[in-house]
């Protein structure tokens, strides 16, 4: 993929970045029990990407439209703070997530998959796409991921913003050092 010039500039502002859940940080698959119990796959990498957002300051959140344990339990295990579900009209959240942060746009990332992402989209200061989103997604995101929606998308879109945050070459030697801090390492939840 052909990275442009305006999508390094807009992923350097980048304080926050908020997800969606199902096609975003899932592959969008939703699993059934036989009593009803709700399943939903996450990739690991998907969840270091996030824990490396997270210790290089960058704040997370999730705004998604279904009602999950899982995505309740998975956001725990990130430690991203904000979590709204069942928002369907993901236009007042964002406003909400905005009044509580104190972020502006210009600020904010959102990784999106489909069209019921489009109202805060569309407002946000980089606009990223899982590889597999809808085709309305992708021709109004600054960024499209190679990977697949909860196959490694998340890790691939934080990769960029933290490169050019000019933030990557310090992680990467932070786990290519002899004298590495386990600290940092173990605090680190995928």
């Amino acid at each position: 993929m052909k990275i442009h010039a305006e999508a390094l500039e807009r992923a350097k502002k980048i304080k926050l970045i908020i997800f969606d859940v199902d096609g975003v940080l899932t592959d969008g698959g939703i699993y059934l029990s036989g009593d009803g119990e709700l399943f939903k796959a996450f990739h690991c990498r998907d969840g270091f990407g996030v824990a490396l957002a997270n210790a290089a300051g960058i704040k997370t959140a999730i705004i998604t439209g279904r009602k999950s344990e899982c995505t309740s339990r998975r956001a725990a295990e990130l430690k991203i703070p904000i979590v709204m579900q069942g928002q369907m009209n993901k236009r007042n959240a964002y406003k909400e997530l905005k009044e509580m942060t104190g972020f502006n746009d210009e600020e904010i990332a959102y990784v999106a998959d489909d069209v019921i992402d489009l109202p805060v989209f569309v407002q946000v200061g980089f606009r990223a796409a899982v590889g597999d989103a809808s085709e309305d997604v992708k021709e109004r995101a600054h960024y499209v991921a190679n990977c697949f929606g909860g196959k490694g998308a998340v890790r691939e879109i934080i990769e960029f913003i933290l490169k050019s945050k000019n933030l990557w070459k310090e992680i990467i030697e932070r786990y290519t050092t002899a004298d590495i801090e386990d600290k940092h390492l173990t605090s680190l939840n995928q």
